[in-house]
């Protein structure tokens, strides 16, 4: 390997970019052109970078920000680091994905991929770990006993053909550039940076080669964006370089100002995303399921309405058709078929046999009246007293009318007419 920002010396020194020139640039706020962000994304993939010098970057970037063609020129070198995913013919307007951007229990596309997958879509999704204080979908997953987030594509394929849909890392065919930033995001505090957020998220999505995407936004307190105002520029960035990049691409708002279901963490997130796929599970998360699923299934014309494609989803996971394809799908990558159907078909009790059940459990009780209001799961150790103190802390009584939790989704945004690519005569 050549040194850490070396490039090709048969390249004229005139003709080539520099970092520490591509770092000023973008620390002064100037606009960056294609071959700068075409030579930063190829150097983080080859190793060619100092951590300090991506650092610095993605710092600058945060700072100043990027212009629409920057965002769209950064996606598009990101989501081609890698290979792009290629699919049979017959799968044309099929693949369809969709992509959270994060909060406190949202475990939507464990119940949502095998949906759409019973109802003739397929999902490649390539799925994220935990970033900052939210979870991944990877982490819930892998808390099941010998499922594989790590295919090639090859077998990606294979599993789309048996199953439907899968959930899988990213790899170094796929997506390496993001692979390396979006660690490297998680510890600069540059998470909340839309230009980056935004060729993170479509990067991935553009490698998948999908027909459709739809984007769940989310906003509120337990949000990586939590005002509408900061969630609707990062959802207008995202639907436009979407659309443009050929996917088509829809953003729907939904709260995260409190957790999303009655349960945290992941073995728990994995149990209630099970009992969605039997059909029950809590209302806001049976919500956003059908309503992203139906989203999707409007979007790549799997339905003449997004009411109907909710209603669709909503009796794939009624008739056990989703819950067979998320069984189809534990097999595929690498679950036992007998623990998948201990899984998939047995009671909470055989379900926490599979996962492992804590071996501590607190429950911690409201003051008024001597109820529990919270259960603490945890592996070895009893909670401590600082967090029994911060945690009831948090259990505010007051004397009014009983809460009644609302519709978890706000409001849907559009792709603009003028950012939809025009088809070209046959």
């Amino acid at each position: 390997m050549q040194p850490y920002g070396a490039m090709d010396p048969n390249v004229s020194s005139s003709s080539r970019p520099s970092m520490l020139d591509i770092i000023q640039k973008k620390r002064d706020g100037k606009k960056l052109q294609e071959e700068e962000i075409g030579y930063f994304v190829k150097a983080v993939t080859q190793g060619e970078l100092r951590d300090a010098q991506i650092g610095a970057m993605l710092m600058a970037t945060w700072l100043k920000g990027m212009e629409p063609e920057e965002t769209l020129a950064l996606t598009r070198e990101m989501a081609t680091s890698g290979r792009v995913l290629k699919w049979p013919e017959k799968w044309r307007g099929l693949l369809v994905d969709k992509h959270s951007t994060g909060g406190v229990g949202d475990k939507v596309s464990l119940p949502l991929a095998p949906a759409l997958a019973a109802c003739g879509c397929k999902v490649p999704m390539i799925s994220g770990r935990g970033l900052g204080h939210t979870g991944g979908t990877l982490d819930k997953l892998e808390s099941i006993p010998g499922f594989r987030v790590s295919q090639s594509p090859e077998q990606m394929k294979k599993i789309l053909q048996k199953a439907g849909c899968c959930i899988v890392e990213q790899s170094q065919e796929l997506v390496p550039a993001d692979k390396i930033l979006y660690a490297l995001r998680d510890v600069t505090a540059t998470v909340d940076s839309v230009p980056l957020a935004t060729g993170s998220i479509l990067s991935k999505k553009v490698a998948e080669n999908l027909s459709a995407l739809v984007l769940d936004v989310k906003i509120g307190n337990g949000a990586v964006f939590p005002t509408l105002e900061s969630a609707q520029q990062l959802a207008e960035s995202l639907v436009s370089v979407g659309t443009q990049l050929g996917i088509n691409t829809v953003a729907i708002f939904s709260k995260m100002d409190s957790p999303l279901g009655r349960r945290v963490g992941n073995s728990l997130e994995v149990l209630e995303s099970l009992e969605c796929l039997d059909g029950g599970g809590p209302t806001d998360l049976r919500e956003l399921v059908t309503t992203l699923g139906g989203t999707l299934l409007w979007q790549c014309g799997r339905a003449p309405s997004v009411s109907q494609g909710s209603a669709r989803i909503a009796k794939a996971l009624d008739d056990g058709s989703a819950l067979g394809a998320f069984r189809a799908m534990l097999q595929a990558q690498g679950v036992d078929a007998n623990t998948a159907k201990a899984l998939c078909h047995g009671t909470e009790e055989q379900r926490l046999q599979v996962l492992g059940s804590p071996r501590v459990q607190t429950a911690l009780v409201a003051h008024c009246d001597g109820m529990p209001w919270i259960w603490i799961h945890c592996v070895s150790l009893e909670l401590s007293d600082a967090n029994r103190s911060t945690l009831q802390s948090a259990l505010i009584i007051k004397d009014t009318e009983p809460f009644v939790p609302g519709p978890k989704v706000v409001k849907t945004l559009l792709p603009k007419v003028s950012e939809v690519p025009r088809k070209t005569g046959t």
